[in-house]
């Protein structure tokens, strides 16, 4: 069972702008965030595991994890692959760094119908996910 990590989307203001944010990311090389430690489960993570976004206190979107590597001052990368798969919005606290997230507890992928829900303000996205209108 794949293990995933969830982080702040810091400074998006929608999905929309991070998606450009990735996609101006990948056209200069690969797409990663940097950390001070390896995660202690990065073998459940990597190459099976997605980075979960949390934007405006919503699980939102995930980018798949594709490996750990080294970035400069002896931190750690964790490479993603910049394009972004919408999941049903779930309720999540911002945190400082990242914080696993098992599979079980995932949000389930959005498929084709996920781009107009994604045009939708999170807030709202949020209240019709509790009334469990999506």
């Amino acid at each position: 069972m794949p293990l995933h990590l969830t982080k702040v989307a810091f400074a998006a203001e929608s999905v929309e702008h991070l998606r450009a944010r990735l996609a101006v990311r990948a056209e200069a090389g690969p797409v990663f965030l940097t950390t001070r430690y390896l995660p202690k489960r990065h073998a459940e993570v990597a190459g099976q595991g997605s980075l979960f976004w949390i934007l405006k206190h919503q699980l939102v979107a995930r980018s798949p994890i594709l490996g750990f590597g080294e970035a400069e001052g002896g931190r750690v990368a964790i490479l993603i692959d910049p394009a972004l798969v919408l999941v049903e919005a779930r309720p999540k606290r911002a945190h400082q760094g990242w914080r696993y997230l098992e599979d079980a507890d995932a949000p389930r992928d959005l498929g084709e119908g996920g781009a107009a829900i994604a045009a939708m303000p999170s807030a709202m996205i949020g209240e019709l996910h509790a009334l469990a209108l999506l």
